[in-house]
């Protein structure tokens, strides 16, 4: 029987004050976390991992969901600080997290620069350097859809498109829980889809979401608005 615990985090950043949810998979002998935040995040991660009734030490693998700057952005910072912790990515988004090749993200970004009004382009500049200067670290194992992410075999990668073309979301079998990555969203506990602006592509995510209610549900983490509970099937059936 696998454990999890969202790790709700708050902090400013830019300016903006964000709100966060990692996840904590206890499952025997592994003890996984799902995305880390933005850089700079690696102290209120280990003071939410503590506070959930973990050692950060204990932490044997890091799941990124995508390569979003706030999913992975601490990553490198926590491999340095703990070396033993293998990291798990899809195969589409390995050579992403890696620096392989350019961020799908800032590419979007560069390629609505010329339509932004002129006293934005300044913060627009500003905001690719912040892309482009993710510290980036290798993938130790590629998952394919489907894929035990801990030796148990209870933990399984789901691949949800859409969001970006790899994005992979985690089902937890014995636990009932759907960690959902952006695949989804949540706000003030209602389910919703990712936010269009930044889902590549649309028609994938929708795909990806009609994919999710085959899987049976208690709870949905959403990395963006936290748990969501309820009857799952009609709430994925709604979106």
């Amino acid at each position: 029987m696998s454990k999890t615990t969202m790790l709700p985090l708050k902090f400013e950043n830019n300016g903006m004050i964000m709100r966060l949810s990692p996840t904590l998979i206890e499952s025997g002998e592994d003890l996984i976390l799902v995305d880390c935040g933005t850089p700079g995040l690696v102290g209120r991660l280990e003071e939410a991992i503590q506070n959930a009734g973990y050692s950060p030490e204990m932490l044997t693998k890091v799941m990124i969901t995508h390569h979003d700057h706030d999913h992975f952005g601490s990553l490198g910072e926590l491999k340095r600080k703990y070396p033993k912790v293998k990291v798990y990515a899809s195969e589409l988004e390995a050579d992403y997290i890696s620096g392989d090749k350019k961020s799908l993200r800032l590419v979007q970004a560069e390629s609505i620069y010329d339509s932004i009004p002129e006293e934005r382009k300044e913060w627009a500049r500003g905001f690719h350097a912040y892309l482009a200067n993710i510290e980036n670290v290798r993938v130790d194992t590629l998952l394919k859809d489907g894929d035990a992410i801990d030796a148990a075999g209870d933990v399984i990668a789901i691949a949800t498109p859409g969001h970006m073309p790899g994005h992979m979301s985690v089902y937890v079998k014995s636990d009932k829980t759907l960690i959902a990555g952006d695949a989804l969203v949540a706000e003030e506990g209602v389910l919703m889809m990712a936010n269009p602006q930044y889902s590549l592509d649309l028609d994938e995510a929708s795909r990806s979401a009609r994919k999710l209610s085959q899987y049976e549900l208690e709870r949905i983490i959403c990395y963006h608005g936290g748990e969501v509970k309820g009857d799952i099937p009609e709430l994925l059936k709604a979106l």
